[in-house]
């Protein structure tokens, strides 16, 4: 078996995005040829788990529309810094925010509400991942990792009243003591790195994704050649370490 984990940002945002468009093509491909999982569910045929990372507005509005269109699930990361209750604000004004601005007007509802995101979970398409607290590179000097990594649970489940267990590394870093107390708190943890595998276990306890923003056709990442080449860089993660 196979499970191919992607990974995904923005939709029709300037950077680490695609176009609606374009995720429509990928999702109707994805919905006709594989199947779609969630950590912790069992892969019995090659699968593919659709991972979000930070739960930009922009997810709720253009990509959660085109899961449920599809009968598609995704695993959403959300620093729990940014949960808000709910924004005052229009669609267009909370998505107008470049990439860059999101995480300084955060309070404006640039990420998915409070509100938004227990919709999305309670409709059964979108499960939560930690992606920190504060979204910060957790191998810096002086980093909080009891406050980052364990602490971010606890918020995202108390104010969504749900149960955590996948974390997602900010900006794919993380060194063997970042990992270590990772572990102690969650199930399934993803990092970045183009690479596949054949079930939730992962490569050495980490689950490796392939990186879909700004694809060139809504199949090209699922072309024989290249999920050779990440089955090859998989099964070299998994020998040499």
């Amino acid at each position: 078996m196979l499970l191919i984990n992607m990974m995904y940002h923005h939709a029709n945002k300037d950077v680490f995005s695609n176009s609606v468009e374009m995720l429509e093509a990928h999702f109707s491909y994805i919905k006709e040829h594989y199947a779609c999982v969630l950590p912790g569910e069992s892969i019995t045929q090659t699968s593919v788990c659709l991972t979000f990372d930070d739960g930009y507005c922009d997810f709720y509005f253009l990509v959660y529309p085109l899961l449920k269109k599809y009968h598609l699930k995704a695993l959403l990361a959300f620093s729990s810094a940014y949960l808000i209750p709910n924004s005052a604000l229009l669609p267009e004004e909370r998505m107008a925010f470049s990439h860059k601005e999101a995480h300084a007007n955060y309070k404006k509802g640039t990420f998915c509400t409070i509100e938004e995101l227990k919709e999305m979970v309670d409709s059964g398409h979108i499960m939560i991942a930690s992606h920190a607290h504060s979204h910060t590179n957790l191998c810096l000097p002086n980093t909080d990792l009891e406050l980052e990594i364990k602490t971010s649970k606890t918020l995202l489940e108390e104010a969504l009243g749900i149960e955590v267990f996948s974390f997602v590394f900010p900006f794919g870093k993380y060194n063997a003591t970042v990992l270590k107390e990772t572990q102690k708190h969650y199930r399934f943890i993803f990092r970045i790195g183009n690479a596949v595998q054949s079930d939730f276990s992962g490569i050495r306890g980490l689950n490796y994704r392939i990186n879909g923003d700004g694809m060139p056709t809504p199949h090209a990442l699922f072309a024989p050649k290249n999920l050779m080449r990440f089955w090859f860089k998989g099964f070299l993660k998994k020998v040499l370490g």
